[in-house]
């Protein structure tokens, strides 16, 4: 039986080598795979402090509404049993996608004990299932069956239905990277069908002067923007990856800095139509993070399961959304300055301009345990160039790290400009 790597764009998400059972006939399930190993409960148990300065944010910062705080916590409680359920699940589903041979190795072990270990692959879809739950079950507590609201929620869900769907689809036909680019712009059809919001632009004030308008209506092409915004936030996310942890990473981070930019949005607002537009991104954030962190028990290093494309795609098609509809997509871009980085890095490679290989990963030495920068452009290996050789670990806290950098550089970035930009 042959063996074949996957790719996420041009590198695997999960840096594994998957079984290729096409044309095989179905083994039966070996019963003597061991069970993955138990969640790492210390580290979400050190992540869980950072709730704090949200907790501080929303009960004595900021002057909520009693009825949204409510809404808010209801939704908090909902993403925490959500939590527990994907933690509960998830060894569950592994036993079940080993005996459909969906396993790999890891690449970055290569040569190793831990390298000749099966890791069930493609769990993300544990996670897109209990977040799509926690949002529909969700609208029985908050929506009116005349909600405004009410149909651009569905249509969100939609999308993250609908690219949760196709990122397993990639997983199992290991679709090219080509097609991959194509992917998200089918799945947010739904949203942009149903979009019945603004599609205007505020100028910023330093260029009022010159084009002597205040506010743009850039009609069908906000819409193409909100397709591109989605496409690029699903595939960033599936090319900064190959590492334990690091897809599943920052996407926690991310989603951290949304939920804290959303509650300082709506502490800072008058205006009812605004607050409820960035309290619309808190009741799909809060379900993202917890259901996020659940698998992040089970991914961080060493990993136990792999997130596959199906994790990658549902997790940026589901940040994009919520940066759509609730009206921050230049913040969320800036939150992403990392994963821009990273596609200006890969720019050369994949569009041919420089000859791609098949794995842009950096290199794996088993006697030392550490990993060497190429010269392929990702940040993974700009950050190994450049730091000099890191175990997998290591570099990937570093990225980490980068990644929580620049969301302070978003915040601080907004505080010096407000008022004068916009």
């Amino acid at each position: 039986m042959g063996a074949r790597k996957r790719l996420s764009s041009s590198e695997p998400s999960s840096s594994v080598v998957k079984e290729d059972t096409q044309n095989k006939p179905q083994e039966k399930p070996n019963l003597a795979d061991p069970p993955i190993a138990p969640p790492k409960w210390g580290l979400l148990l050190k992540l869980s402090l950072l709730v704090i300065p949200y907790l501080y944010l929303l009960f004595y910062y900021y002057p909520i509404e009693p009825e949204l705080r409510r809404s808010i916590l209801i939704n908090a409680g909902m993403s925490l049993a959500g939590l527990f359920v994907t933690i509960k699940v998830i060894p569950v589903a592994s036993r079940y996608v080993q005996k459909r041979n969906l396993f790999g190795y890891d690449i970055n072990k290569k040569g190793t004990p831990q390298g000749n270990v099966k890791v069930p692959e493609s769990l993300g879809i544990v996670v897109g299932i209990v977040f799509l739950v926690v949002a529909i079950l969700f609208q029985y507590f908050n929506f009116t069956a005349d909600s405004n609201w009410l149909v651009e929620y569905n249509a969100a869900l939609a999308c993250i239905c609908f690219m949760t769907l196709l990122g397993f689809v990639d997983d199992v036909l290991d679709v090219p990277w080509r097609v991959k680019l194509l992917l998200p712009s089918i799945a947010a059809l739904p949203l942009l069908m149903a979009y019945a919001g603004h599609t205007t632009i505020v100028i910023p004030k330093p260029l009022v002067a010159h084009i002597g308008i205040e506010i743009l209506d850039l009609g069908w092409i906000y819409k193409l923007y909100m397709g591109l915004l989605a496409v690029f936030c699903t595939n960033s996310i599936n090319i900064h990856a190959g590492l334990n942890g690091l897809e599943v990473g920052q996407t926690v981070v991310i989603a951290s800095a949304i939920l804290i930019h959303n509650i300082m949005q709506i502490g800072a607002s008058t205006d009812p139509e605004y607050k409820q537009a960035h309290a619309f991104s808190i009741y799909l954030v809060q379900p993202l993070l917890a259901t996020s962190l659940g698998l992040l028990s089970y991914n961080w290093y060493p990993s136990s399961v792999f997130v596959g494309d199906t994790f990658t795609y549902f997790a940026g098609m589901t940040m994009a959304v919520i940066g759509i509809l609730g009206h921050f997509s230049e913040t969320l871009l800036i939150f992403f300055l990392p994963q821009v980085l990273n596609f200006l890095l890969s720019l050369p490679q994949l569009s041919g301009y420089i000859p791609c290989p098949r794995h842009r990963l950096p290199r794996f030495d088993p006697q030392t345990g550490l990993l060497t920068g190429t010269n392929d452009g990702t940040l993974v290996n700009f950050f190994l160039r450049n730091l000099g050789r890191k175990s997998e670990k290591a570099i990937c806290i570093y990225l980490l790290a980068f990644q929580a950098i620049a969301c302070c550089f978003c915040f601080l970035l907004r505080h010096f400009l407000a008022g004068w930009y916009k």
